[in-house]
């Protein structure tokens, strides 16, 4: 019986090693072991056979047998040896190569959704995780992916720093790496929950699962960041996206993003799991068409008006330019109540200013608001205007707001946005630097998830910028409106692929909730979406001009409506318990084989 080597050098310099036959080293086999996938790597990160030992999981060389078969099924014969290479690879090396493969996975993001890197940027992880002779290990190769993913899906927060250059600039080369950084500490989360489960099926349970609960902390973590979730890369523009996304009204971005998971790992699976994967893109598709399939409910006889103005960051609070601003805005809001009327529009009018488009404070210039309202009208009962402003509160600290504006200009509404941007509108207190764009104290958040009742409308669910990002936090579920309006100011990113990611994140909201969704964007991309995130209508960045569409029905409370995130939760943890302890009768039956010596 052949000696425990205790010798991990030895194991990483050979890792395909094949086992003793008779006292003998018999021939390699076809199929080359890769360690962590097949015998080679035992549950809990045991390292590879040496050259000559019987392989955990191997029956013994004095029972007649040669080789094991290898839990994880077949890699593909011409990755077999870049598999091995990679599982193999050390330190730094490991390291650049998690690096890499998390640089390759963000090319699946919004808005180029190639979603075959995920079906190499995944199993590379995995394999890596497999090579890692501890925890530890696993987790800095998983932080070291997720930077990489990070990195390039939020290189365009630079673009909001330039903005205010001459104050931040000792900013731009730190910002993106270092929330990169934070980021890349839930993947690490995961690919240590990873490395604890059992090589093979079990390992990808445990990956999906703990990247999932990594993503529900980071919704909640140091105020909450959900951007850019896995599950928005099956937002495909047009039908084919329109299919992919409806699952999302069971179980959420988050459970597609589990999904996604499951289906990336695909290649380092047996062909049994690799059809069950088919299957599920099967039933996820057609799900997705049956959901699409019967027509939508009525709409409330409302056409909308969102207006987008196109100013740039720079100009916006140019007090010299604040009277051409609110001209612009007025002229394009009575040429979209004039199309409205063009087209045949019955009933009432809506019209949608964008966040803090108003140049001037609402709340203390009554007749600005009854120059809105006439542009928008001027009709009582069938004309309303939401408008974005900043408005003053209790020790005249600033609010970003949305003003519900009558015919005749009067206010009967107001929202306050609660989901707050953590260093551009107030300043986090457990941050040491001093990094706030919004001067003096910062803005107040408001209450939370409300719903307006606004006479002349139908219950208004308002969500301002960043807030449409927080799956299961867009609505007040006791108060259920009928449709939402999301106003957001996206000039801060300019042209790069964060307002992209913006608009994607709020059509999600729409396929989760079941509700019509109306986005106006001061510099794009402005939108409408009915109940089932199908675009309407859209304007894209840097025009100037409106959209006018119809406001659609809703539908029925969604599963994820009613449940809210206990449904991703439930499932991240049941994915997460079926990779620990889907591998425990194989760790028994391995004690077994390996005697006293396993470990």
């Amino acid at each position: 019986m052949s000696r425990r080597s205790n010798d991990p050098a030895s194991a990483a310099a050979d890792p395909i090693a094949a086992p003793a036959t008779g006292g003998a080293a018999s021939e390699a086999p076809a199929r080359a072991p890769v360690p962590g996938l097949i015998p080679g790597e035992g549950p809990g990160g045991v390292p590879a056979a040496a050259p000559g030992e019987v392989p955990h999981g191997a029956a013994r060389a004095d029972r007649g047998t040669t080789a094991a078969t290898p839990p994880w099924g077949s890699i593909p014969a011409g990755l077999q040896g870049l598999a091995a290479r990679l599982a193999g690879l050390r330190g730094w090396r490991a390291d650049w190569a998690a690096l890499l493969l998390g640089l390759v996975s963000a090319a699946a993001l919004p808005p180029v959704f190639a979603l075959p890197a995920l079906l190499v940027a995944v199993p590379g992880l995995l394999l890596l995780i497999a090579g890692a002779r501890s925890v530890a290990v696993a987790a800095r190769r998983g932080f070291w992916f997720g930077f990489g993913c990070n990195l390039v899906g939020l290189y365009w927060i630079t673009e909001a720093i330039l903005v205010e250059a001459a104050k931040f600039w000792w900013l731009v080369p730190l910002a993106v790496p270092a929330l990169a950084a934070v980021l890349a500490v839930f993947i690490a989360f995961a690919a240590a929950a990873a490395k604890l489960a059992a090589p093979g099926w079990p390992r990808v349970f445990a990956l999906a699962g703990a990247w999932v609960l990594g993503d529900l902390a980071r919704q909640f973590a140091f105020t909450g960041f959900p951007w850019n979730l896995w599950g928005s890369d099956w937002e495909f523009p047009g039908r084919l996206g329109d299919v992919f996304i409806q699952p999302a009204a069971l179980v959420s971005i988050h459970g597609l993003t589990l999904a996604t998971l499951l289906l990336a790992a695909a290649p380092l699976l047996g062909w049994r799991w690799r059809a069950a994967g088919a299957a599920l893109l099967a039933a996820w598709a057609g799900f997705g068409l049956l959901r699409l399939a019967p027509p939508l409910p009525p709409g409330p006889g409302l056409t909308a008006v969102l207006v987008q103005g196109d100013v740039a960051e720079g100009q916006k609070w140019n007090q010299a330019l604040a009277l051409k601003i609110f001209e612009r805005y007025l002229a394009l809001t009575r040429s979209g109540v004039a199309e409205a009327a063009a087209g045949g529009a019955a009933g009432r009018t809506l019209v949608v200013w964008p966040e803090t488009a108003s140049p001037y404070l609402l709340a203390s210039e009554p007749g600005v608001r009854r120059t809105i309202a006439a542009a928008a009208g001027g009709t009582p009962g069938r004309t309303v205007a939401l408008v974005g402003a900043v408005r003053f509160g209790a020790r005249r600290r600033p609010r970003n707001s949305m003003f519900a504006l009558t015919g005749s200009g009067r206010t009967v509404g107001v929202y306050d946005k609660w989901h707050l941007v953590p260093f551009g509108e107030y300043q986090p207190g457990w941050f040491p630097l001093p990094i706030q764009v919004v001067p003096g104290g910062g803005f107040v958040p408001g209450p939370g998830p409300r719903t307006l009742h606004v006479p002349g409308l139908p219950p208004v669910g308002p969500l301002i910028c960043y807030e449409a990002i927080f799956p299961g936090e867009v609505i007040d579920a006791r108060d259920r409106p009928a449709f939402m309006v999301n106003i957001t100011n996206d000039a801060w990113f300019g042209e790069s692929t964060g307002p992209r990611q913006h608009l994607a994140a709020a059509r999600m909201r729409a396929v989760e909730t079941g509700l019509p969704l109306l986005r106006a964007a001061n510099t794009g991309i402005s939108a409408v979406f009915d109940a089932r995130g199908h675009t309407l209508a859209r304007l894209g960045l840097s025009r100037t001009g409106v959209v006018v569409a119809p406001v659609g029905g809703a539908l029925p409370a969604t599963l994820f409506a009613r449940f809210g995130l206990s449904i991703p939760l439930g499932l991240a943890l049941g994915a997460l318990a079926a990779g620990w302890l889907g591998g425990a009768p194989r760790r028994r039956r391995m004690s077994r084989l390996s005697g006293p010596g396993f470990r």
